[in-house]
Parts: C-alpha cells; sequence; structure tokens
C-alpha cells in the first residue's frame, strides 16, 4: 500500500511539474554551481528564471550568507549585470556593502548595480520591476527581519517576473522566519571553520556551510562549500591542503610525547 501511494505521489509531482513550466522558455535551464554533491542533488544545477531563498540563521552568519547569495546570484546572472536591491535598514544592522568585498571575491563591480531602498517595501517594488528586465542576469533581493509586506501573494509575483523573463531572484533574508513562498529553493548559510593554512595564506577562500532545506523538484542536503574566485564556482574544500611529513625512518611513527604541565594565569584587564 505505502509503494503504490508513493508511486502516485510520484506521478502527481511529475504532472504538476509539467504543467508549472508549461509554456515557460526558461523554467528548464540550470547553471551548475560547481560543487559536485550540490549539482547532483539539483539535477545539474540552480533553476534560472526562480526564486532562491537565502537565509541566515543568526546575525553573525550575515557575512557568509551574503557571501552564499552572491555566489548564487553571480552565477545564475551568467555574464549579464547583477542588480542588488537592499534594505536601508541592512546597512544600519550588518554594514554597508562594498565594491572592493565583491572584488576580492572574484566579481567584477562594473557589473554589480546597487539599489539602496528606503524601506523593505520599496526594495520589494524594485525587485519586481528589476525582474521584468531581461537585460539582467539575476536580481538580489537583500531584507533584514521578518517583512510583513512580504507574503505568498508578493513571492508568487516575483516567481512569475523571473519565470517569464529569465532573470533569477535571490532572497537575502537575515534575522528572519522562514514562510511560505513559491521559491524553487530555500538554503540556510552560515559560517564554516576554515581548513589549516600556513601564516603566510592565513586569508584563504571562504568556506560557507550551505544546507538546502526545501528543493521544489529533487531532494534536500547538506555541504561545505568553498568558494572559488578565480573561476567564480563552488567547489569542496580541499581535505589534506598541507603537505604531510614522512614517517621517520629511525624511530617508531608513533613516538611518545613527553608532556610538560605549565600553569596559565590570566591577565587582568586594565581599565582606560
Amino acid at each position: 500500500m505505502s509503494s503504490a501511494r508513493a508511486g502516485t505521489l510520484s506521478n502527481l509531482r511529475g504532472t504538476i511539474e509539467r504543467l508549472e513550466s508549461a509554456g515557460l522558455p526558461h523554467a528548464a535551464e540550470r547553471v551548475a554551481l560547481g560543487h559536485a554533491g550540490a549539482d547532483a542533488v539539483l539535477r545539474g544545477g540552480l533553476v534560472r528564471g526562480a526564486v532562491h531563498e537565502v537565509f541566515a540563521p543568526e546575525s553573525r552568519h550575515a557575512a557568509s550568507a551574503t557571501g552564499f547569495a552572491a555566489g548564487l546570484a553571480w552565477r545564475s546572472a551568467r555574464r549579464r549585470p547583477l542588480m542588488w536591491v537592499w534594505q536601508d535598514f541592512v546597512a544600519r544592522e550588518a554594514g554597508a556593502l562594498a565594491m572592493r568585498g565583491f572584488a576580492e571575491l572574484g566579481l567584477d563591480p562594473r557589473r554589480i548595480v546597487l539599489v539602496r531602498a528606503a524601506d523593505a517595501e520599496m526594495a520589494l517594488r524594485v525587485a519586481a520591476d528589476a525582474l521584468n528586465c531581461a537585460a539582467l542576469g539575476a536580481v538580489v533581493l537583500d531584507l533584514w527581519g521578518d517583512v510583513h509586506r512580504f507574503d505568498l501573494a508578493v513571492s508568487r509575483k516575483l516567481t512569475l517576473a523571473a519565470q517569464a523573463s529569465g532573470v533569477s531572484c535571490v532572497m537575502l533574508r537575515t534575522a528572519a522566519e522562514p514562510a511560505a513562498s513559491t521559491a524553487e529553493t530555500r538554503w540556510i548559510a552560515q559560517s564554516a571553520p576554515s581548513s589549516p593554512a600556513p601564516a603566510w595564506s592565513a586569508w584563504g577562500a571562504p568556506v560557507i556551510k550551505a544546507q538546502l532545506v526545501r528543493n521544489r523538484h529533487g531532494q534536500t542536503g547538506q555541504w561545505i562549500m568553498e568558494w572559488n574566485g578565480h573561476e567564480c564556482l563552488f567547489r569542496e574544500p580541499a581535505s589534506h591542503p598541507l603537505p604531510v611529513a614522512a614517517t621517520p625512518s629511525d624511530r617508531p611513527a608513533q613516538a611518545p610525547a613527553r608532556v610538560r604541565h605549565r600553569a596559565f594565569r590570566t591577565p587582568e584587564r586594565r581599565a582606560g
């Protein structure tokens, strides 16, 4: 009985997918992220001409979520201009966006247009208008907190505009709770520990823990992704970034180590 229900559910999902993609020329286009595991779950990559949500679980992960959203949008843009619409309130909470930061990620600032909206309502209107412009490659809608204006009807409007023009929309949500929407995928992005590296290369590639919690046409998953700024794609972090010392020939491989106990004193903090 369970197998029959599973087969019926699979057929219904296939029917809904065909109905939703009917007449939409951009619905089948996908762009690979570069990470083999994520691309396999996404059936080849991220769907273009759709809405994708990126959530930062806490405000301290806002920078990592911003970088992850920038990577998704840049991959989806396919060498076309990228418009970043951000709420004025975001600059006061998480800091203003800087073109130098985009350049450090390997993104060309000349192809990025920043639009600063007075409030969330204006940001939603600007993003909806931008999605109707087929000259753009992607639109990032950067909102802070739970926005009451953003509901299922507004989400559907953004999705229809993205599907009609083929312009992808990446919604970056910080300090917000996921709600019902028509997003193709929903991600939770947070910072991940960087791989060990020598002091001269401590400023390495960004490493992000990306969790795919919603995928309308496939499975979900969780990966550690490293952003390659030279090729502008995600990849799996190197397992052994440093050379490993050879096994000594004049003594056992696991020589007993002498532990010396030492007392540590916490320094007093001086005022002024």
